[in-house]
């Protein structure tokens, strides 16, 4: 059947109560704004370092702004220790006799405060950043300048200390030990890497080595004259670095940085002296200015550097003898004059330690023995083997 309508008017009570309830259900909702949302709106605005996100199921969270401290260890130590590293400039005075007047020269390097005493402070550096000087300054970390007096320098550990009045300096750095050093420890160098443009450079690394041994050549005849025992490290030591500090995580000083392999095809190897071979010699310069060592009066060379025929047909030595050193000429009035030894005698071996080399003889004099000790010295001339006693002196 169709819809059908007659045209009847309408009745005005029909459908009345379906109309009460979308009303009620309005003012339900509008006290719910006002009694949850409004006052937390209100909250929002009180606090300015809020910020409110609502997300899509109707909850309101609030973000709050957080204000990060970028300071590391790194830095503390940093903050610290830099005062305590100054520069130091070589200034070497040249005659010029065509324009009868007088140039200097500079080189710089790097230092460490390492204490105040009486009004004075001490520094310690490289003996080969002093070396000539005919003057010294040292450049404190506020760009104050002192004169420095030279109180003792060292060859064979490249140590040298100076002096300079202690008013304008604070407190020198804590000295640490190597004695419980690990390999992989972090450390950090500070010092002048490239002259005093790059002052109080840092660089971080960690120790890669421990008691390594590094030849040395100090008259440049293509020998080794000496084995420094350093610890080597992958913190950047560049020139200019040299005398600056090597430091631990407890803002100590472990070894004084002295010398880089300075070869194209190497990178991340430095070196540095360890403060517990480093702190009794600072402090033989400090009060004596020199080091004195044990001394036997000879001039030797070793075994190796001469050909093995020369072993059997000049020397005489026999078929078991696997190193030594030979000796080239005899210091008069030396101890090895007085013990009785000559030119072309081959020392093979000192209080009972075998002497494959002049390093392995150094080594022991200058580690192991003291002024006035007496020594067995073992050797062979002409193909006999000769043992005899001598008393240490001074070496001048």
């Amino acid at each position: 059947m169709g819809y059908y309508n007659q045209n009847y008017p309408p009745n005005p009570y029909r459908n009345k109560g379906s109309r009460i309830w979308p009303v009620i259900t309005g003012v339900i909702i509008g006290a719910l704004l006002m009694v949850v949302i409004i006052p937390r709106v209100m909250e929002m605005k009180e606090d300015p370092q809020a910020k409110k996100n609502i997300t899509n199921d109707n909850q309101i969270t609030t973000q709050e702004v957080v204000s990060l401290d970028v300071s590391t260890r790194i830095t503390e130590i940093v903050e610290v220790v830099s005062p305590t590293v100054v520069g130091i400039t070589n200034i070497i005075h040249r005659a010029d006799f065509m324009e009868q007047q007088s140039n200097s020269e500079a080189g710089t390097g790097s230092g460490v405060i390492y204490k105040k005493d009486n009004g004075y402070a001490y520094i310690v550096t490289n003996h080969h950043v002093i070396e000539g000087a005919d003057e010294i300054e040292v450049l404190l970390y506020d760009d104050t300048v002192l004169e420095a007096k030279l109180l003792g320098t060292d060859l064979f550990s490249d140590l040298a200390v100076l002096r300079v009045d202690g008013e304008q300096i604070g407190n020198p750095i804590e000295l640490g030990t190597t004695e419980n050093l690990k390999v992989g420890e972090p450390v950090i160098a500070i010092g002048n890497p490239l002259g005093h443009m790059f002052s109080g450079s840092v660089t971080q690394g960690i120790v890669s080595g421990k008691q390594r041994t590094i030849p040395q050549d100090f008259n440049l005849d293509g020998r080794a004259d000496w084995q420094a025992e350093v610890i080597q490290t992958d913190a950047a030591i560049n020139p200019g670095n040299s005398g600056g500090a090597l430091i631990n995580m407890d803002a100590q000083l472990i070894g004084i940085n002295s010398m880089k392999i300075n070869q194209e095809a190497v990178e991340g190897i430095g070196f540095s002296i360890p403060i517990d071979s480093a702190k009794p010699i600072i402090d033989e310069l400090e009060a004596t200015g020199e080091v004195k060592r044990p001394y036997i009066g000879v001039e030797i060379y070793s075994l190796e550097e001469v050909p093995r025929l020369e072993w059997e047909e000049t020397l005489n030595l026999p078929k078991d003898v696997q190193g030594g050193v030979y000796v080239w000429s005899v210091d008069r009035l030396s101890p090895a004059d007085r013990a009785g030894l000559e030119r072309l005698d081959v020392i093979t071996h000192l209080d009972g330690k075998a002497v494959l080399d002049m390093i392995d003889l150094r080594k022991i004099l200058y580690q192991e023995k003291e002024i006035g000790d007496e020594v067995e010295i073992v050797f062979y001339r002409n193909g006999e083997k000769v043992i005899t006693t001598l008393e240490l002196g001074i070496q001048r």
